[in-house]
């Protein structure tokens, strides 16, 4: 413990989100953990015994916020890097890519982010001879906004022999599966180590900033490599800053597998384990074909791949998890784990905790599953507010029937499904109250949830994903991993008016939240703390 840790703190004047006291205004942090949370008055008492007394000057404290599914090092880099999610045409990426490349002269490999052809007028990706002109012939590497699929330069692609060879490899279009796996390998390994500690130092920071005290890193040899997971985790246990809890997405087939797994410092074999693709870049495997293709997208994994993985961590004492998006995906992971629960016994699946990521097309049936068979549904609602409603990707992608179907956590809450909110950052930013009113105000109206509920996914919900049971929360004995933020009047916000009126009924004891309504401004994070260790501070303030 540093001796920062050590010192009592006292924090009054101010509002402290808490159950254990609905109108507390102070709280007492010790020993990295909270003490004691009360009203003004009673905090007197505790004055004279402090180390230090923080005036919150009105500022409300909550629960640091978990992002439950995280890509650091490609966030860093996209931060760092070509961002082209802000480009509004084709023409305009191709200027930012010429631009970037000329600003960057001693980098090996060019990386970019963020593109997205269906919201350009062009409604189509740039070319390989177009990137080729734009870079001077420089190795490039910019994966569409789902990172399913990649543009490249011919110089990237002299980097990997055989590429022409392998599935997914397109002359004159975004390369997918094994290809793009390929020279997405080839480009991070042109990414030497201060570059990518610099990336993780900057995705950090940025979340630090954000009032996120935990992020769930959702690594695996298909996504980055054991270096660049193991630097990241030796990065954040050494400096200040967020906690990160690893996850490693490789098939588990026995003990060994699991061992080193842990070995590298994993607490589970899940996260990004892919049964299937994406929605964006039709590859998310559907019962129907795709309303824009004549297909139904890519099977990673099928049924009994999903059990005998879930079987082998069960027995491990690992938790299993997998990526799963399209309704035939998710229906294979429900069997699978169902298959798995008969083998090992049901009560060992559920006290095991699995996951799923991203889960965004369900059925009555599969959220019941998830529902029974105890499994995590890490969920990113900010997908819904890119691509969903009437005219979103989804509604191009599924028909406007189906597309009304995705991402239904109000029937998920309903259910019993645990949740947990994260970002999949870079794919979507890190954004913790961005993304509790996107689950708030959904594009799809009866899929809606209150704050309260997406703000408990978003900070108690990730500390479960992970078994912890006790964080997340501001009540004695609990990590002292809080965030204090500069917002306007606290308020009580549900789909259900009725619910919102009771709510704000001071009988209730329900503590506010800041109004998220759409237009609203956000809150500012001021400060950030992680086991009473201060992570970030706003400047100026």
């Amino acid at each position: 413990m540093t001796e920062s840790e050590h010192r009592t703190v006292l924090l009054r004047g101010g509002d402290v989100h808490s159950p254990a006291d609905p109108f507390a205004t102070a709280m007492v942090v010790e020993r990295g953990h909270v003490a004691w949370v009360g009203s003004e008055g009673a905090a007197d008492a505790f004055a004279s015994g402090v180390d230090e007394v923080v005036d919150l000057e009105g500022a409300l404290v909550t629960p640091a916020f978990t992002d439950a599914h995280v890509h650091t090092t490609a966030t860093g880099l996209a931060l760092t890097g070509l961002d082209l999610s802000g480009a509004r045409t084709l023409a305009e990426a191709l200027e930012r890519v010429r631009a970037h490349s000329a600003s960057r002269p001693a980098d090996q490999v060019l990386l970019g982010h963020g593109w997205d052809a269906a919201r350009w007028p062009e409604q189509r990706p740039p070319s390989r001879t177009e990137l080729d002109e734009a870079t001077g012939g420089r190795p490039l590497y910019l994966p569409r906004v789902d990172v399913h699929s990649a543009v490249v330069t011919t110089a990237l692609l002299d980097l990997v022999p055989g590429v022409t060879d392998l599935p997914g490899y397109h002359p004159d279009q975004p390369l997918t599966a094994a290809a793009h796996h390929a020279v997405r390998a080839a480009a991070h390994a042109a990414v030497t180590p201060h570059q990518r500690a610099e990336a993780q130092r900057a995705a950090l920071r940025h979340a630090a900033s954000l009032g996120i005290g935990t992020v769930h890193e959702c690594a695996g040899p298909e996504i980055s490599d054991e270096d660049d997971f193991t630097a990241l985790l030796a990065l954040a246990a050494e400096e200040p800053g967020p906690r990160v809890v690893g996850y490693w997405a490789e098939a588990v087939s026995g003990e060994k597998d699991a061992r080193r797994v842990r070995e590298l410092g994993a607490i589970g074999a899940a996260g990004d384990l892919f049964v299937d693709g994406s929605l964006g870049s039709h590859t998310a495997c559907l019962h129907e074909p795709y309303a824009d293709a004549g297909h139904t997208g890519t099977a990673h994994l099928d049924a009994a791949a999903v059990a005998a993985h879930v079987t082998a961590c069960t027995e491990a004492g690992l938790q299993a998890g997998f990526h799963a998006i399209g309704d035939a995906a998710v229906s294979a992971v429900v069997e699978g784990v169902r298959a798995a629960a008969e083998t090992v016994g049901l009560a060992r699946v559920r006290a095991a905790r699995h996951r799923v990521e991203h889960a965004e097309m369900l059925t009555p049936e599969t959220i019941a599953a998830f529902a029974e068979l105890g499994v995590t549904a890490s969920v990113q609602p900010a997908f819904d507010a890119a691509w969903g409603g009437e005219d979103g990707m989804y509604a191009q992608r599924l028909g406007a029937e189906r597309a009304r179907t995705l991402n239904p956590y109000a029937a998920m809450l309903r259910a019993g499904v645990p949740l947990a909110f994260g970002s999949d950052s870079p794919v979507t930013p890190l954004d913790p109250w961005g993304t509790v009113r996107a689950a708030a105000f959904h594009r799809t109206p009866e899929h809606r949830i209150s704050v309260r509920a997406g703000f408990t996914a978003h900070t108690r919900g990730g500390w479960r994903a992970t078994g912890r049971d006790d964080a997340g929360i501001l009540v004695p004995g609990a990590p002292a991993d809080y965030a204090v933020w500069r917002a306007d009047e606290l308020v009580v916000q549900a789909p259900d008016d009725r619910v919102a009126r009771w709510s704000t009924d001071p009988r209730s004891g329900t503590p506010g939240l800041p109004d998220l309504t759409p237009g609203v401004d956000l809150p500012v994070c001021l400060r950030t703390v992680v086991s009473g260790r201060t992570v970030f501070v706003r400047p100026n303030e």
